[in-house]
């Protein structure tokens, strides 16, 4: 049975307070953590950990600002001041204001017994972006932080309590922003559709089972080769970034921040995949796949012939299977998606600028999220008719 308007807008809400305390508690989590490890004489750990939060958060501030400075000026009427958003994000603080204004716009809709479309959309708008930090947030510092904390338990083979909640958090953190980045571009779709369950499930699996390995893979070879994995990662990472760059992106509103988000997809792409071009997109998934995959054996030969043994005693070949299986597991079920899961939908030809085409003239004056929009003609294949059936791309 399809949900009211008004379920559908207090789900929303209640979404957004999940988000936001997740973020929160892996913020202290994080912090607690590294206060730890301080104690503990562990310096290099609690400086790694402080230097993930510190850089991730500057980004997301870079990225908060650079958006908002580029939105219509009378978009955001009831925002502060320019001055006091500088310091704001100059504080670290843009993202929690971004979340702060987010659950303000969606109490204010959902409290109105029939909200204006102008409010709906601008709810829209704001979550959109929101969707699109958060999923920066969950590749450029939790995976990191997942992977760190891996290898440093496969190292000594035993786990704290409070290593747990990092672990706990940060699984939680990165499965969210999965789904609130799927549920966000279904939102951009011209038809709307409702995010079904098993679609939702499935995204979420095969996402999550492909990426799995991957952080295995990179935290087990931190575990043998600790002076060696920032290297690794540095040059992946160039590669990835040149690739994208290739791609010719144009996502910022300006060229020196498009180099920022360069540099972030390209640290997704050392984890998962990320569409950030047009058009049919299965021979660069495939491309990255087998480039993500030929390097996860290349760490697997090396530790094999390294040793069957980690610091801690724990076996190389049960890791292995556990993580192979899953590796399988997620391509199929990946497969499964894009063959029968994925939308379809018609994008009007004539929008080079991002936006989508919709039939309401008064939707002409309503807030688009350009930006997600554009990502979203990405992500969906265009149908050669309303009518007609296509199948989906990766």
């Amino acid at each position: 049975m399809p949900w009211s308007p008004r379920a559908t807008l207090l789900w929303d809400l209640v979404l957004g307070v999940w988000g936001t305390a997740a973020f929160l508690i892996n913020l202290g989590a994080n912090l607690w953590a590294a206060s730890q490890y301080v104690l503990s004489g562990h310096y290099v750990w609690a400086a790694l950990v402080l230097t993930l939060l510190g850089l991730t958060s500057v980004a997301l501030q870079v990225f908060s600002w650079v958006w908002l400075r580029a939105d219509p000026p009378d978009l955001h009427v009831s925002q502060p001041s320019g001055r006091c958003l500088a310091l704001l994000h100059l504080l670290q603080l843009g993202f929690l204001y971004r979340y702060k204004q987010g659950l303000q716009q969606g109490l204010l809709v959902w409290r109105q017994e029939a909200p204006s479309e102008f409010d709906v959309a601008y709810a829209d708008f704001l979550s959109l972006d929101i969707s699109m930090l958060r999923l920066f947030e969950a590749f450029l510092e939790k995976t990191p932080q997942l992977t760190l904390l891996l290898a440093i338990l496969l190292q000594s083979g035993r786990a704290e309590y409070y290593q747990w909640l990092v672990i706990c958090t940060s699984f939680v953190g990165i499965s969210w922003a999965l789904l609130d980045y799927h549920r966000a571009l279904r939102t951009c779709l011209p038809a709307k559709p409702l995010l079904g369950l098993r679609s939702s499930l499935i995204y979420f699996l095969w996402n999550l089972l492909l990426l799995w390995p991957r952080v295995l893979a990179v935290a087990l070879f931190s575990a043998l080769f600790p002076h060696y994995v920032a290297l690794h990662f540095l040059g992946l990472w160039l590669v990835l970034l040149f690739w994208v760059w290739l791609q010719g992106t144009d996502f910022m509103p300006d060229a020196h921040s498009e180099w920022l988000y360069r540099a972030t997809v390209a640290t997704i792409l050392y984890f998962s995949w990320f569409n950030v071009a047009e058009g049919c997109t299965r021979g660069r998934a495939t491309i990255h796949l087998v480039f993500l995959l030929s390097d996860s054996v290349l760490m697997v030969v090396t530790w094999v012939t390294h040793s069957a043994w980690l610091p801690s005693g724990i076996p190389l070949q049960m890791l292995l299977l556990v993580g192979g299986i899953a590796f399988l597991l997620g391509l199929v079920l990946r497969l499964v998606y894009y063959r029968w899961l994925h939308p379809s939908c018609r994008w009007e030809p004539a929008q080079v600028d991002g936006t989508r085409a919709l039939h309401a003239p008064e939707w002409c004056q309503l807030p688009q999220n350009r930006r997600v929009i554009g990502l979203a003609q990405n992500f969906f294949p265009k149908a050669l008719s309303w009518e007609g059936e296509v199948n989906g791309v990766l």
